[in-house]
């Protein structure tokens, strides 16, 4: 056979191939909700702008409704726009949509031994346990906002010793943001300048802007074919490693120095329970799963406050006059002798709702984890079979950055709205609720109100630039959305 006939049967072969997928294509869509018309293989790639799937999203929900097909690679997904989709799916039909989705930028690193990407009931019992423990050890309690107290006390004063320089708040706001996490975890805080604490944050900051990224869109809808593309999305297995080696050295001085009646923290309660059920064959707990589910704890409880706090700042830079009115109830609240208190909240009705319009911009992590189904089940009207993905989208509800910007700003926060600002917020928090709640909600709610409360009472924040020429939009929406790069000069009050 010649070259001309080899090239035309793979020419035919290849056009067969294309038929065949759109005939699947089509056999599909004919029971989904609807949505723009993928090709075989990419899917809607092409139709996504992959540095910021968000505003995609947005657009797609205006043409096809708050519930459409979207296909991420050559699988289909289903999108759920606004908070009655949301509510229908998350909450009322919550064991039918609670499964967690495949998320490869986290699960090829972690494996099936982890609390937040994997299914089934071992899954299930180290979620609960890990929930368990972090209450224990003061997790919305008192003794746990010490802890951020404290934290905030060695912040203030390494923020002190900058002298008013040009500084970026990235490490700061992480090192201390995780140390209250670390803390709960290891057993103790690192000191600013101990090499692992940077390690840790520097791996986790490193991970989550890849993934936040176009490289982690992509990587997360082709991993297989990934594996072998050049690009920073190679890096990520080595971050993963440099906290996983850090943590295995923890776990052996705990195992050296364990006392089963008084555990010290999340490693010693772990490898109590992998005592207890040293003879259950298929327990939840053994020492493999131990360091993944620490690393699930760890960049659960550092990235995303720690990156709301460094977005916070930087809105209140570009808008001077909300940081001064946070700062006169301040003022007027806690005054300047004595530290903020979680019992503060409730005469501080400003800086409440301003954390939550910051909260409601930012929108950390604007499309959540995603889900897929447990079994077949009908939605809308439409037939979703068993394993489709499911993406919610919550900044369809909150109304993704739209107001932020405009003149009346400051009438976003006087008290008649208050509560619908916090309506918007709680409404959207309570879709995560159920089966796949945050573990460190409660946490993360107190670490913002602390730390930012502790920070304007004790500094003033001013740009390097004109407050006019300040970016405010996200640089990358894929698991995240990440605020532009900066430097601030930190003025003592």
């Amino acid at each position: 056979m010649d070259w001309s006939s080899t090239l035309l049967l793979l020419f035919i072969f290849f056009i067969v191939c294309i038929i065949l997928n759109y005939i699947k294509i089509f056999k599909e869509k004919a029971t989904l909700p609807p949505g723009p018309m993928p090709v075989p293989f990419l899917g809607n790639l092409l139709q996504l702008n992959t540095n910021d799937i968000v505003s995609t999203l947005m657009k797609l929900k205006d043409k096809y409704g708050p519930v459409f097909t979207l296909y991420f690679g050559p699988k289909p997904g289903i999108v759920i726009c606004g908070y009655r989709a949301m509510k229908e799916a998350l909450i009322d039909q919550n064991e039918v949509f609670g499964d967690r989705g495949e998320y490869p930028v986290f699960l090829n690193f972690v494996g099936d031994h982890d609390i937040a990407f994997t299914n089934g009931e071992k899954a299930k019992i180290r979620r609960r346990f890990a929930i368990l423990t972090l209450r224990n050890f003061g997790m919305g309690k008192r003794s746990i906002e010490e802890r951020i107290l404290e934290e905030a006390h060695f912040l203030i004063k390494e923020f002190k010793e900058t002298k008013g320089s040009p500084v970026s708040l990235t490490s700061y706001l992480a090192h201390s943001v995780s140390n209250v996490i670390c803390s709960i975890v290891y057993g103790n805080r690192f000191d600013y300048n101990d090499k692992r604490l940077k390690a840790i944050t520097d791996s986790i900051f490193n991970n989550f802007s890849i993934m936040s990224s176009m490289w982690g869109t992509i990587y997360n809808m082709y991993p297989d074919i990934m594996e072998y593309v050049p690009g920073p999305h190679k890096k990520m297995k080595k971050y993963f490693q440099d906290i996983y080696d850090i943590t295995e050295d923890f776990i052996k001085h705990h195992e050296k120095t364990l006392d089963p009646k008084n555990p010290r923290d999340y490693i010693d309660c772990f490898l109590i329970k992998i005592k207890e059920e040293m003879d259950n064959p298929d327990s939840a707990f053994y020492i493999k799963s131990l360091p993944r589910t620490i690393q699930n704890l760890i960049f659960g409880g550092t990235e995303t406050v720690s990156t709301t706090l460094r977005y916070g700042i930087l809105i209140l830079m570009k808008y001077p006059e909300i940081a001064e009115k946070i700062q006169e109830e301040i003022d007027n609240v806690v005054g300047r002798d004595r530290s903020p208190s979680i019992a503060d909240r409730n005469q501080m009705p400003y800086t409440e709702a301003t954390i939550y319009e910051i909260m409601r911009f930012c929108d950390v992590i604007p499309l959540s984890l995603p889900r897929k189904l447990s079994q077949n089940t009908v939605f809308r009207g439409f037939s979703i079979p068993k394993a489709t993905h499911l993406m919610p989208s919550a900044p369809s509800y909150t109304h993704h950055r739209q107001r932020i910007g405009d003149s009346d700003i400051i009438s976003r926060y006087t008290c008649c709205n208050i509560f619908r600002i916090f309506q918007s917020v709680n409404n959207v928090v309570s879709l995560w609720s159920g089966k796949r709640i945050c573990l460190g909600e409660s946490l993360a709610r107190m670490e913002l109100f602390l730390f930012f409360t502790a920070l304007l009472q004790n500094f003033t924040f001013k740009p390097v630039i004109s407050k006019d020429e300040l970016n405010i939009q996200p640089t990358g929406t894929g698991l995240g959305s990440i605020p532009p790069t900066y430097k601030c000069c930190i003025l003592s009050r």
